[in-house]
């Protein structure tokens, strides 16, 4: 494996293990045990510590590691209503047959989503969660919407990951909010869609504080996916 595709895998899992919340803010992560844990040297590790720190899912203190971030209660906020914008401005310029499409499409993935939460498998769920409501922008029809929304997917991964527990205990309400949004997507009544999306938003992605104990909070950009 060359040093580029070494730092590349470790770029993917250490950013994974911190949207997923293996690394939680305030954990401070060292390159040699990054570089023992995922079997390659500490040359791709520190390659990739920098392309996170980048992206502001950690600060790098020399000698000492990497720290950890989380997202502020305003970023968290900033994310809902960027969704919110997106996800209801795709489904009101969605055309009647492409929201027919994309409403049997989401219905399919309900049924998924049922089957995830009755199995218990949590990333299951969010994986089915993310791409539900990406699909709302997909109706749209619009690649710049679509684009800026993708931008947004690791924040929300880590928003979600982080409610873990309390994403859990409200599985079933959550799936009964996805009928109605999808329903709502079906015969296109636009501003009962926005607000089932608000609550449905204010309730399913604001955990309770995802900030790192140190205080210290960096935006990511969260265009760089690799």
């Amino acid at each position: 494996m060359d040093q580029t595709s070494a730092a590349e895998r470790a770029y993917r899992a250490i950013r994974d293990g911190i949207l997923e919340g293996t690394y939680r803010p305030g954990d401070m992560l060292g390159e040699a045990a990054l570089a023992g844990t995922l079997g390659v040297s500490r040359t791709p590790v520190r390659a990739a510590l920098g392309r996170l720190q980048d992206e502001g899912w950690i600060v790098i203190y020399p000698k000492r590691g990497a720290l950890v971030q989380g997202l502020s209660a305003r970023q968290a906020a900033e994310h809902a209503d960027a969704r919110l914008v997106l996800e209801t401005t795709s489904v009101g310029r969605a055309d009647p047959d492409r929201r027919s499409e994309f409403a049997d499409l989401l219905d399919a993935s309900i049924a998924e989503q049922v089957a995830a939460f009755e199995a218990g498998d949590v990333r299951r769920f969010i994986d089915l969660t993310l791409a539900f409501h990406r699909g709302f922008v997909e109706a749209g029809g619009n690649a710049v919407l679509l684009e800026l929304y993708d931008r947004l997917a690791d924040r929300h991964r880590h928003l979600l990951f982080a409610g873990g527990d309390r994403l859990l205990t409200r599985c079933a309400e959550i799936i009964d909010e996805h009928r109605t949004l999808t329903a709502r997507l079906r015969d296109g009544e636009t501003d009962a869609f926005a607000a089932a999306l608000s609550g449905h938003i204010s309730e399913t992605g604001q955990p309770a504080s995802t900030e790192p104990p140190f205080g210290r909070v960096f935006t990511p950009a969260f265009g760089t996916r690799g």
